[in-house]
């Protein structure tokens, strides 16, 4: 019954990701606290929920003309090193100490949702 759980909570979390609303730190929240995984084991399985999601996007932005290359090639050296920096820290420090940074990180994601700055557009720029 256990595995019925776990495929529905991955089921729903996979449907809210498409739709767009972050549905891998869901999946994360649940394995952690209602499921009982580790948070390390919980965090690669996010990862593995995450990369064909943001590849296929990677892909369909890029069909679709809406990658601004002189932002990409200056941002993929940054999230190249801090990618590396944040999986050193992962498997470096004690997951105890970590949870209340990403407590705190999923907070402030959440207001962030819940209370968008005004003046954004939900447009993609036109070219």
């Amino acid at each position: 019954m256990n595995w019925l759980l776990a495929f529905l909570c991955g089921f729903a979390t996979s449907i809210l990701s498409a739709w767009g609303v972050g549905g891998g730190t869901l999946l994360l929240l649940v394995m952690t606290l209602f499921l009982g995984v580790d948070q390390r084991t919980a965090q690669g399985v996010n990862l593995l929920f995450f990369l064909p999601t943001a590849a296929a996007a990677l892909l369909f932005h890029w069909k679709q003309g809406y990658l601004d290359r002189p932002t990409l090639k200056s941002a993929l050296p940054w999230a190249v090193a801090l990618a590396l920096a944040g999986a050193w820290i992962a498997t470096a420090v004690d997951v105890d100490i970590l949870r209340r940074p990403f407590g705190i990180y999923l907070l402030a994601s959440g207001a962030a949702m819940l209370w968008p700055r005004r003046g954004r557009s939900e447009k993609p720029p036109e070219t």
